[in-house]
């Protein structure tokens, strides 16, 4: 097998974390918790590895300043 090429292994990257941004970004404005487990559940489907305190993290740091 041919490994991947380097543009398109850059571009997969790049939209999974606009992905997780904005994921971030309707996280923080969820108003229940019914909305923050759907969020958390299409983050999985995005990126497996991630952790929700990986997630949320940015977001504490975000209303902190």
């Amino acid at each position: 097998m041919s490994t991947p090429s380097r543009r398109s292994e850059i571009r997969r990257r790049r939209t999974r974390t606009e992905k997780i941004d904005k994921l971030r970004k309707r996280y923080a404005a969820a108003k229940n918790d019914a909305e923050r487990s759907k969020l958390t559940d299409k983050l999985k489907k995005v990126s497996i590895g991630i952790s929700l305190d990986q997630f949320v993290k940015p977001i504490e740091t975000r209303k902190s300043r």
